[in-house]
């Protein structure tokens, strides 16, 4: 078995959101049965545990997952800290205090551990919301290209990321072959 490339380049704007959703778990080991799931996985430095799966966590993580396959920023520490720190900027209303505190200690992580790059991923939002105050169905959204989805949340055609993503560390590696 070969080991999984550091980088990724992002997601092809003429992709289905639903098959850049389907691709982005599956090259992280998620799936879509972990939307539903009581707890969820994560981990930091390291450290794994698992954190509840309320209604609110639920409904944000599916959107949360849309925003990485828009943006291109990756699932390791530093992408999670930009993609956190460009939730905040695009706004959280609707969350809930539980998610959104999950999301504003992602960004503050990112200024210690990343702070350029957090602070670019803040600035680069854009002026359009993010997907949590958006009255768009999550099914409307799947239908939808890549690329549309790159639009309605202004983010550039090919990503917002400055870095291809890399991803976290507990990703399975890619199958032989």
């Amino acid at each position: 078995m070969r080991s999984r490339p550091p980088e990724q380049k992002p997601l092809p704007a003429t992709l289905t959101v639903s098959e850049g959703r389907d691709r982005y778990l599956n090259e992280n080991g998620f799936t879509l049965e972990g939307y539903d799931k009581k707890w969820t996985p994560a981990s930091v430095f390291g450290l794994s545990f698992s954190i509840p799966n309320t209604r609110k966590h639920r409904l944000a993580i599916m959107r949360h997952d849309l925003h990485h396959v828009a943006t291109g920023y990756g699932t390791d520490l530093i992408g999670e800290a930009e993609i956190s720190a460009w939730e905040l900027q695009k706004g959280v209303r609707g969350v809930g205090f539980y998610v959104g505190a999950l999301i504003a200690s992602g960004a503050l992580m990112g200024l210690i551990i990343a702070p350029r790059r957090t602070i670019a991923a803040f600035r680069a939002s854009g002026t359009s919301a993010s997907l949590f105050e958006s009255e768009l169905t999550y099914d409307a959204l799947l239908a939808m290209s890549v690329g549309e989805l790159r639009e309605i949340l202004d983010v550039p055609h090919d990503g917002a990321a400055l870095v291809p993503r890399r991803l976290h560390s507990n990703a399975p590696p890619l199958p032989a072959g």
